[in-house]
This record gives C-alpha cells, structure tokens and sequence, in this order.
C-alpha cells in the first residue's frame, strides 16, 4: 500500500484546515468574552460618573465587536467549505492549498450574511437591548 493509496495526504491537509477553523472558533469565543467585560466596565465608568458618552462609546464598541465577529465567523465559514471541497478530493489531487477565495461567492459566507445569522443576532441583539434599557433607565 503505496503513500498515493492510504490517504495520508489528504487526512493531513484536513487536519491544516482543521487546526483553522478551530482558531476561527475560539477567537470567536474570546470576542464575546471582551464583548461582555468592556461594555460591563464602560457602563460602570458611566453609572460612576453620570457621563452619557460613556454609554455611547459602549454601544459603539458593541457594534464594532459585532462586526469583528462576522469577520471571523466568516473566515471560519471559509475554510468549513474549502474543507468540504479537500474532503471530497482524490488523493493525487492534494495540494495543500489553504486558499478560500473560490469559496467567497457561495451566499452563506458572505460577510453580511454572517453578521446576521442566528449565533451573532442571539448574543449581540440580547447585549444592544439591554444596553438601551440600561441607558434609559440609568439617565432618566
């Protein structure tokens, strides 16, 4: 049984890809954790000092943090397709590319798209809310 034929190759380049997406993962779950712990410390500058523009620099850095989360949630996309394609590849046609761009156009890994799917929308319109209900409570 020949190297061609026991597809040490292909389980390799599955693995390259698989260490990425498990990166693209966790630096999801890091931004959520800083998500949390900046707001909390913004909004406890702002109850501290009644400054309003502390509340406001909150929302923007919730918003910021949403859209650095779609990045990633879209990279981790990328490479979930480009690790299907590898998946379905003969062995002799391993390459070991870790180029994503023929996977830009598929309609899931749209950066807009990741923004708005169910993971991000159930953390950050959860945060914003409660964000805006805090900031009308707090200044009135």
């Amino acid at each position: 049984m020949g190297k061609v034929e026991s597809g040490e190759n292909k389980r390799k380049h599955l693995e390259f890809i698989q260490g990425v997406i498990n990166r693209m993962a966790g630096n999801l779950f890091f931004l959520k954790g800083w998500a949390i712990t900046l707001i909390a410390g913004l909004f406890a500058l702002a109850a501290k000092d009644a400054n309003t523009k502390f509340f406001a620099l909150a929302f923007g850095v919730a918003v910021v943090l949403w859209a650095l989360d779609g990045y990633f949630l879209r990279q981790e996309r990328l490479f979930r397709s480009l690790y299907d394609h590898v998946r379905n590849l003969d062995e002799m046609e391993i390459d070991f590319s870790q180029d994503t761009r023929p996977f830009k156009r598929e309609p899931k890994n749209k950066w807009y798209r990741c923004v708005i799917s169910a993971s991000l929308l159930l953390f950050y319109v959860p945060l914003l809310s409660l964000m805006i209900f805090v900031m009308r409570f707090l200044s009135s």
